[in-house]
């Protein structure tokens, strides 16, 4: 497909709210994802540190 124009592009042939709100809604996802699995590495980390510093004392 070829746009004459950025505001073509932007506009998607008249389906710019779904086209754009699908990558927005992925984008959002993946990011979410992202955050919560480092957020529950750390959380398994922290158990794993706190586990072994119990078991030498």
């Amino acid at each position: 497909m070829q746009w004459n124009s950025l505001a073509e592009f932007l506009d998607m042939g008249g389906y710019a709210f779904y086209v754009w709100g699908s990558f927005g809604i992925t984008a959002l996802v993946a990011v979410y994802e992202i955050w919560e699995v480092r957020a529950r590495r750390r959380e398994v980390l922290r158990n794993l540190l706190a586990e072994t510093a119990s078991d030498t004392h």
